[in-house]
């Protein structure tokens, strides 16, 4: 994650949307690095913006993050919170939890300014991990219904040559880990 947060670096004033916020940890951090950021998150739990609420409230960071309710797989930015594009989206290990991760990911770039950037981390193949570490991990995941995408830099690619975009894409921790972000030539 520390690596998608360093690489967000929205423009003063800039907003920033992370999908599948969770118990808000992410935001705190991007609302610390980048005190003028516009910060916004959605999750499709209610539970879970319960915590993201108490989580941004106790970092003293609640009056700069507005949460709201949403489906990923449905969500229209406008419908949600009167903003219909933004600087920087983000999605932290949300993909390999949701079926429709491919909607999901065209949500994700229809909700970009134009010279807006998507942002993601996720899990990777764990491929250049030791047998016994991936099956562990994969065994694991799939107590919690997690799926990682592997084959999401391939759908990345598809996604960056058919609506012009660049694509920077890396797996990190010998494949633990996958991080890509795409953005406007």
């Amino acid at each position: 994650r520390t690596t998608l947060l360093d690489g967000l670096a929205p423009p003063p004033g800039g907003s920033v949307l992370e999908i599948g916020c969770g118990t808000g940890w992410n935001l705190a951090q991007v609302a610390r690095r980048y005190p003028e950021a516009r910060l916004y998150g959605v999750d499709v739990s209610s539970v879970m913006l319960e915590t993201a609420l108490l989580k941004l409230q106790r970092s003293g960071h609640a009056h700069r993050v507005r949460l709201a309710q949403a489906d990923a797989t449905t969500f229209v930015p406008s419908n949600v919170f009167d903003l219909p594009r933004f600087d920087r989206v983000f999605l932290s290990y949300t993909l390999s939890m949701i079926p429709g991760w491919r909607v999901v990911l065209g949500r994700s770039l229809a909700a970009l300014s134009s010279t807006g950037s998507l942002h993601i981390v996720d899990f990777g193949t764990a491929d250049r991990l030791p047998g016994l570490c991936r099956r562990g991990l994969h065994a694991w995941l799939t107590r919690f219904d997690v799926t990682p995408r592997t084959d999401l830099r391939d759908e990345l690619i598809r996604r960056a040559d058919r609506e012009s975009l660049d694509l920077f894409h890396t797996e990190l921790y010998r494949s633990y880990a996958q991080y890509a972000v795409l953005k406007p030539h």
